[in-house]
């Protein structure tokens, strides 16, 4: 297989992955890797987590969904089983309520049977000068994207605990090591999370709990619709490959980290963003004049 022949660039007009093409594009994954499992990914709606949502499915697990928008998870919900015929529940939540992720853990376990897998993809952010951010606004990316994270694992790490059962838990995160200018809210947000994985992969080692993070950058999805045309090309030309990607890359990555291929990694940290965390500082907002050096 050519490699390089699986990697598919994206125009800046394109924001998701075809529903189609969740389905029919090759996998390097055995098709029934993980029959028997029961996933549970949040924000599974769009984006990446209908896409891991997907693929999770393709290899034989059955899936639970939840976001805040019914109608996206409903449309998720049929296009996932019927194209794979396994089983998917949907939950309409908000991942700040922690009595809400509680709720829905519990359902995933009443409705699948268990739960042996928990994606953290939902969160968000949008980009702006920290200088002009509102308290309103900077709490409630963190509220989502760090408080929302620990409330799914918790609730998670317990239900595994109280049942005697092993788990494994990857955390959707950005990079985080050089900083990214505009999206400060985020970007602490996620470094909290993943020091805070770390943490709780050593306490939780001794219940057979696994967690992990995916830091991602440069994919092209419907989140992304919200960015400038500027932000967007900055996007992908600061990373050295000169391209961005789409969901199903990341897809596969949280899938070997759920899978009995990762069953020794624990507190890690994987990145995939096309090198950019070693190479280039995007601006999602438009690069001021002040760094243009004479662009």
């Amino acid at each position: 297989m050519n490699l390089n022949s699986r990697s598919h660039e994206t125009s800046g007009a394109e924001f998701a992955l075809d529903d189609m093409e969740l389905f029919s594009r090759a996998t390097v994954y055995r098709s029934d890797m993980m029959k028997g499992q029961r996933v549970a990914v949040t924000g599974g709606g769009t984006g990446l987590g209908k896409a891991t949502a997907a693929l999770f499915a393709r290899l034989g697990a059955d899936v639970a969904i939840c976001g805040r928008r019914e109608d996206k998870l409903l449309a998720a919900q049929e296009l996932i089983q019927t194209a794979t015929g396994r089983k998917v529940m949907t939950r309409v939540l908000s991942i700040r309520d922690p009595d809400a992720a509680a709720g829905f853990v519990a359902d995933v376990h009443d409705e699948l049977g268990g739960m042996d897998v928990l994606i953290n993809n939902a969160g968000g952010q949008f980009p702006l000068d920290s200088l002009d951010m509102s308290p309103k606004g900077w709490l409630a990316v963190v509220d989502t994207n760090l408080n929302g994270t620990f409330w799914m694992m918790q609730a998670a790490a317990r239900a595994w605990r109280d049942r005697g059962q092993p788990g494994s838990i990857a955390n959707v995160v950005a990079p985080v090591e050089r900083g990214c200018p505009q999206v400060a809210h985020t970007i602490a947000s996620r470094a909290g999370v993943i020091y805070g994985s770390r943490s709780m992969a050593l306490e939780w080692a001794p219940l057979n709990i696994r967690v992990n993070c995916l830091a991602v950058a440069g994919a092209t999805t419907e989140g992304m619709r919200q960015y400038p045309a500027e932000g967007l090309r900055s996007m992908a030309a600061t990373n050295p490959m000169k391209r961005r990607t789409d969901a199903f890359s990341f897809a596969e990555a949280l899938v070997y980290m759920s899978s009995p291929a990762a069953e020794y990694m624990t507190g890690t940290l994987l990145t995939i963003d096309g090198g950019k965390s070693m190479w280039g500082t995007s601006w999602p907002a438009g690069k001021p004049d002040y760094f243009s050096d004479g662009e």
